[in-house]
């Protein structure tokens, strides 16, 4: 995508997402329902896009001797920030066969998410596969909506404001957890602009969606740095649909990052006290609600000991854990 095209980015943001949305007048589902396989096909149509860029710079660097004429490996577009597709999981390979077998689309992006995962352990068990929820013709509307000459020239950035914008929009509609699952770039930006986390481990113990993962990369990246050689992601998150969300979105970004499933008031899965070297979120606020008995369990990362507890065991206020966790 040119420059110039990257400057209507807002309108093309717009255009898509009111033709996405338009599922629920065109059939009898919810955002809740088509919230992840619509996050699903941007993430199919991007993957794509990396891959073609990452195979263009493989025979590049063959071509001038940069890299043995051998067997050409998933790790080598991995490197390039880009997945292996199998044939299968490509693009203009199941819209190609969506013209010969209309009617088995929804098969045809199943089995694509299944391939990815069977050649890309990091993301087993995360891509949506649910798409036999659509009619046919309903998902083929959606597909071509993202196989426009425009999307198929997209760049990276072009594809992480656009996984962004639909986050953000779907938040609006509280399609998912009330809308906690994502913080709006512009606040993520503040934080990395401020904290400045360009080395080492960075942790994120309410990482949601995985917005401060992608800012830090747009970060280094700006200081002309290589994130994957710069730093290590570690996230928390306590809802298992968010950390899919977060893994796609790393994913779109061309990134990697261990990210678990844990209840942060209680648990450190990664054993990092002491061990970090950037440490942000934007965690729940206020929440008055936590077990003062579960959360004393580890001391080590309450240095301060427990904020007030009230007559039913309860801390008045997680605002000051979170403090003690930073």
């Amino acid at each position: 995508m040119t420059d110039g095209s990257f400057k209507d980015i807002e309108k093309l943001e717009t255009s898509l997402w009111e033709a996405a949305d338009n599922l629920r007048a065109n059939s009898k589902l919810t955002s809740n329902d088509y919230f992840m396989p619509v996050l699903g096909v941007i993430f199919l149509r991007h993957a794509k896009n990396r891959f073609d860029v990452a195979t263009e710079q493989i025979d590049a660097d063959r071509a001038s001797g940069k890299m043995p004429k051998r067997k050409v490996l998933p790790e080598d577009y991995v490197r390039r920030r880009a997945l292996w597709l199998p044939v299968e999981a490509r693009y203009d390979h199941i819209m190609s066969e969506a013209t010969v077998n209309p009617s088995g689309l929804p098969t045809l992006v199943t089995n694509a998410m299944t391939a990815i995962e069977d050649v890309f352990m990091p993301l087993k068990g995360v891509l949506p596969k649910d798409y036999g929820i659509f009619e046919a013709k309903v998902l083929e509307d959606l597909m071509r909506l993202f196989n426009s000459e425009q999307i198929k020239q997209a760049t990276g950035d072009v594809f992480g404001r656009i996984y962004e914008y639909f986050l953000a929009k779907f938040s609006i509609q509280k399609a998912h957890d009330n809308g906690e699952f994502f913080t709006p770039a512009s606040i993520v930006q503040m934080i990395v602009n401020v904290i400045e986390p360009n080395h080492g481990t960075i942790f994120d113990p309410a990482c949601g969606s995985g917005g401060m993962f992608v800012q830090s990369s747009h970060f280094i990246e700006h200081e002309g740095g290589d994130t994957a050689k710069k730093v290590i992601f570690y996230g928390q998150e306590k809802n298992r649909e968010t950390i899919r969300i977060a893994k796609m979105n790393l994913a779109v970004h061309g990134l990697e990052g261990k990210i678990a499933e844990a209840i942060t008031y209680y648990q450190d899965e990664y054993s990092l006290v002491g061990t970090c070297d950037f440490v942000m979120a934007n965690p729940p606020f206020n929440v008055d609600l936590v077990d003062a008995v579960r959360a004393e369990e580890d001391k080590r990362r309450l240095p301060f000991g427990l904020p007030g507890v009230n007559k039913a065991k309860k801390v008045s206020n997680g605002n000051y854990l979170w403090i003690s966790y930073f």
